[in-house]
């Protein structure tokens, strides 16, 4: 996997972050069919929240 420039996150975000993706290898034991789209929004959104914080607080 690539590694990305990330923000820095709260302990809050890194524990919501672990969750959903341990609710994704759950999923992805169900099989290769599994839709894993929603979960994978939800980190990209905390991820977009914590950069937008980095950003306004670099300001």
């Amino acid at each position: 996997m690539a590694q990305h420039n990330q923000p820095p996150l709260t302990a809050a975000e890194k524990v919501k972050i672990a969750g959903l993706t341990a609710r994704m290898c759950k999923r992805s034991l169900a099989g290769e069919d599994v839709h894993l789209g929603d979960l994978q929004r939800k980190v990209d959104r905390i991820l977009d929240g914590a950069a937008k914080r980095a950003e306004t607080n670099a300001r």
